[in-house]
């Protein structure tokens, strides 16, 4: 009966999988990185329009000013 493994047997092989784990990560680590941006872009947008409001509009939605921060960035930090 003959077995056959499915390892990277070769020294060559494994560099080669050692250089492609490597490659994989720093796409991966690249797309995580734009991901978070584009989350924390929309947030500092969103800050950016409540702070354009007048202390009226905010007040008319139960916001005050000091609180604009928190509200938005809520889920990511308990103070």
């Amino acid at each position: 009966m003959a077995y056959h493994s499915t390892e990277i047997d070769s020294g060559l092989g494994r560099i080669f999988h050692n250089i492609f784990g490597a490659v994989r990560g720093f796409f991966s680590s690249i797309m995580t990185a734009m991901i978070m941006s584009s989350s924390y872009t929309g947030r500092v947008n969103k800050v950016q329009a409540l702070q354009a409001k007048s202390d009226e509009e905010l007040a008319a939605m139960n916001i005050k000013r000091e609180d604009i921060v928190h509200i938005v960035f809520h889920d990511l930090y308990y103070v």
